[in-house]
C-alpha cells in the first residue's frame, strides 16, 4: 500500500469513524459495535474504501497490545489471591469448561484440534469492555453480581495470555514447534520480564517521577510498554503479552493510576481500530446469507454460556438470584474472542465460511449484551418465576418492608459508607429511628451483623422507597456521591412525600443547584464544608468571639455558600475543579480599554462584577455608579461563557 494511499484511507476512516461513533452515542449503543460498522462500510468487502493492509493491522496489534497494558494494571496477584474462590473458583472453572465444550463442538464439526481449542477459547470469553461499562453505568459493580462478573472477567482476561501464546504459534513460521517448548519459552521470558519490571522498571519510573514533568513520564510509561512487547515478539511470542506483563508489575506500584491515565487515551483509539479492523473481515453477503445460521449460534453463546456461569455461581455459593444476575451479564461474546478467531481467519486455521458465521454471532451477541444487562433483574425475576423457583429469592422491597414495619418518624439513610454509618451512630445515640439502604450486598451483610438497621436496595426506585415507608419518614439522607442516583431519589422522595426533611452531600457545589431544584432540602458539598469548618478555627484561634464565627458561618450556609462557591481556575487543575460553573476571573483594564471612564452602570456586564482593584486597594461590591479608570484591575464572577462576554465589553465595547 503506498502511502500517499495509506493516508487518504486512514483520512476516510476517521472521517466515517467520527460519523458513526457519534450516531451511535446518541443512541447510547456501544462504541465497538460503531467501531464494527466502519470497519465494515470502509473494508474491502464493504465500499472498498480501505484495504486490509498491513499498516492498518499493525496499528490495531498496537490497540490491543495497549489494552492487555492496561488490563495486566488491574491485575494483582493480592486481589486473585483475596477473591480466589469466584476469580479462580467461578472463573476458571468457566473457562475450562466453556472452552471443552465449545471446542469438542468445533472439533465435531471437522476442524483441528489446535483450530476446535482456539474457537472453544474465543467462545469462553466476555466482554470486559461491555459489561464493566454497563454495569458501573447502572451503579451495580459493588453489588453481589457485579463482583461475580468482574471477577470472572478477570480471570478470563488473565485465561487469553496462552490462547494467544497458542495462536501464535501459527502467526510465526514455528508451526511445527513443539507446544510444549513454546510455553516454556513463554514462562522463561515472562519470568524474565517480571523480574526486570520489579528491578529495573519500578526504579526507572522514580526516577523519571523526579523531574516533575508529565511529558517525559508519559514517553517513559510508553517505553516502557513497547519495550515489554518488542522482547516478547523477538522472543516470538505474541507482542500483547509483554504488554500484559509489564501493566501487572507497573499496577503494584504507586504510579498506576497516573500510567493507565497517560496510556488511556492512545489504548482508546488505537484499540478502535483494532474493532475496525475487525469488521473489515465481514463479509456482507456472507452474512445475509448465512443469517439464520448466525441467530441460532446468536442463541447458542447466549443461553450456552448464561446457563454454565449461572450454574457454577450456585455451585460456588451464590444465591440463585446473583447467580442468574450474573450469568445474563456474562453470556455474550468479547473482544479477546473477536481477536482470537481474526487472527484465525487470518492464519487458515478456520474457513471462512464458519469464520464469518461465528464472528457474526460473536458481535451480535455483544450488540444485545447492553440490553441484557440493563435488564438483568427482571430477567433473573423472570427465569426465576418460570422454574417456579422464587420461593428461596429474598425480593428487595419485601425485606425493606419487614425492616420498616411500624416505623414512623424515622430517618432514611441512602448509602451506607463511612459516613452514612457514622450517621447512623449519631441517630441511635439520640434515639431516632432509622433504616439504611446500601447496594453493597458484602457490606449490608457485614453491617447487620454488627446490628445496623441496614438492607440490601436501590433508593432510586419508587417502590423501594416506598417499601422503607417515606411517606411516614421525617427525613432522607443521601450520602453516596452519584448525580444520577440521588437527582432520581430525590425527586421520587419529593413526589411521595411532600414535607420530608431532604439532605445530601455532595463531594463539591458543581450540581448544587440541580439537587436543590430536583427537590433537596440542603446540599452539603464536602469541599465547602471543609473550607468553612477550616476559617471558622482559624478565625476562633485568632481571637475572633465564637459567637461572632458561629454568626458568620450560619450566614455563609443561609446563602447557599455563595460566597465560597467560585475560584480562580488554572490550566492544570483536575476534572472535578474544571466542572465548577461558577469561576473568578480578573481584567485588568489598559489605558486603550474601552471601558475607561465608563460606569458599570452604563456597561450592564454579563457577569458579576465582585471588586475593583485600584492602586493596590481591593474595593468589594462596588456600586453601580463607580467609574472605571486605567489600571483598574475587574474581578468577575460568573460562568465562562459570561467572563468571555463581560471580557471583551471591557476591553473592546463588544
Amino acid at each position: 500500500m503506498h502511502e500517499g494511499d495509506f493516508f487518504t484511507g486512514l483520512f476516510l476512516l476517521l472521517g466515517i469513524g467520527v460519523g458513526v461513533l457519534a450516531l451511535f452515542r446518541h443512541f447510547n449503543l456501544s462504541p465497538i459495535l460503531g467501531y464494527l460498522v466502519v470497519g465494515l462500510l470502509v473494508g474491502p468487502n464493504g465500499f472498498g474504501l480501505l484495504p486490509d493492509s498491513e499498516e492498518t493491522r499493525f496499528l490495531a496489534e498496537l490497540g490491543v497490545v495497549f489494552l492487555m497494558f492496561t488490563i495486566g494494571l488491574e491485575f494483582t496477584l493480592p486481589e486473585l489471591l483475596a477473591n480466589r474462590r469466584q476469580v479462580v473458583g467461578i472463573g476458571g472453572t468457566e473457562v475450562l469448561l466453556g472452552t471443552l465444550l465449545a471446542g469438542a463442538a468445533a472439533w465435531w464439526l471437522g476442524l483441528s484440534l489446535p483450530a476446535a481449542v482456539l474457537v472453544g477459547g474465543a467462545v469462553a470469553m466476555s466482554s470486559t469492555a461491555v459489561v464493566i461499562k454497563q454495569l458501573a453505568e447502572q451503579m451495580e459493580l459493588a453489588t453481589r453480581h457485579g463482583r461475580v462478573s468482574v471477577a470472572v472477567l478477570l480471570f478470563q482476561d488473565l485465561a487469553t495470555l496462552p490462547f494467544l501464546i497458542l495462536l501464535g504459534t501459527y502467526t510465526s513460521t514455528e508451526h511445527d514447534t513443539n507446544l510444549g517448548l513454546i510455553f516454556l519459552k513463554a514462562a522463561v521470558v515472562f519470568t524474565g520480564l517480571y523480574l526486570g519490571g520489579r528491578w529495573v522498571a519500578r526504579p526507572f519510573l522514580h526516577w523519571v517521577a523526579r523531574g516533575r514533568s508529565t511529558e517525559v513520564f508519559m514517553l517513559a510509561a510508553l517505553f516502557i510498554v513497547v519495550t515489554a512487547a518488542l522482547v516478547v515478539h523477538l522472543a516470538g511470542l505474541s507482542p500483547p503479552l509483554g504488554a500484559f506483563l509489564a501493566g501487572m508489575v507497573l499496577g503494584e506500584t504507586e504510579f498506576r493510576h497516573q500510567v493507565e491515565a497517560d496510556i488511556r487515551p492512545f489504548q482508546e483509539v488505537l484499540l478502535g481500530l483494532f474493532f475496525a479492523t475487525i469488521g473489515m473481515l465481514l463479509v456482507p453477503a456472507s452474512l445475509l446469507e448465512q443469517g439464520h445460521w448466525i441467530l441460532l449460534l446468536t442463541g447458542v453463546i447466549l443461553f450456552g454460556k448464561g446457563a454454565l456461569i449461572t450454574l457454577l455461581s450456585r455451585l460456588f455459593g451464590e444465591d440463585t438470584m446473583t447467580a442468574l444476575r450474573s450469568g445474563i451479564a456474562l453470556s455474550q461474546s468479547g473482544e479477546f474472542g473477536l481477536l482470537l478467531v481474526a487472527g484465525m481467519l487470518a492464519v487458515g486455521l478456520l474457513p471462512q465460511s464458519g469464520g464469518q458465521i461465528l464472528l457474526g454471532a460473536m458481535i451480535v451477541s455483544m450488540a444485545v449484551a447492553p440490553i441484557l444487562i440493563r435488564y438483568n433483574q427482571n430477567l433473573a425475576g423472570w427465569f426465576l418465576q418460570w422454574g417456579r423457583q422464587a420461593q428461596p429469592v429474598a425480593v428487595p422491597e419485601q425485606a425493606i418492608a419487614q425492616e420498616s414495619a411500624g416505623m414512623t418518624g424515622h430517618v432514611i439513610i441512602v448509602g451506607f459508607g463511612r459516613i452514612g454509618q457514622n450517621i447512623a451512630t449519631l441517630l441511635h445515640e439520640d434515639q431516632f429511628d432509622y433504616l439504611a439502604l446500601d447496594l453493597d450486598a458484602q457490606r449490608v451483610r457485614h453491617a447487620r451483623d454488627a446490628g445496623f438497621q441496614v438492607v440490601y436496595g436501590d433508593a432510586s426506585r419508587h417502590t423501594v422507597l416506598e417499601a422503607g415507608r417515606v411517606n411516614e419518614a421525617l427525613a432522607l439522607v443521601i450520602t453516596h456521591d452519584q448525580l444520577e442516583a440521588a437527582l432520581r431519589t430525590v425527586a421520587l422522595a419529593r413526589q411521595i412525600n411532600p414535607r420530608l426533611t431532604i439532605l445530601v452531600r455532595t463531594r463539591d457545589d458543581s450540581h448544587m443547584d440541580e439537587l436543590l431544584e430536583a427537590g433537596a432540602t440542603e446540599v452539603l458539598p464536602e469541599g465547602l464544608e471543609a473550607s468553612l469548618m477550616l476559617g471558622a478555627q482559624l478565625l476562633l484561634l485568632l481571637g475572633r468571639p465564637e459567637s461572632e464565627v458561629n454568626e458568620r458561618m450560619a450566614s455563609i450556609r443561609a446563602e447557599r455558600y455563595h460566597l465560597l462557591r467560585s475560584f480562580i481556575h488554572s490550566h492544570s487543575e483536575g476534572a472535578s475543579e474544571r466542572g465548577y460553573r461558577q469561576r473568578l476571573h480578573t481584567v485588568p483594564l489598559p489605558a486603550h480599554a474601552w471601558a475607561v471612564g465608563r460606569s458599570l452602570k452604563e456597561l450592564e456586564l454579563p457577569a458579576e462584577v465582585v471588586a475593583i482593584r485600584r492602586h493596590g486597594i481591593r474595593v468589594p461590591a462596588p456600586h453601580a455608579d463607580t467609574r472605571l479608570h486605567e489600571g483598574d484591575i475587574i474581578i468577575l464572577q460568573g460562568d465562562a461563557h459570561d467572563i468571555e462576554q463581560a471580557q471583551a465589553i471591557l476591553l473592546h465595547g463588544h
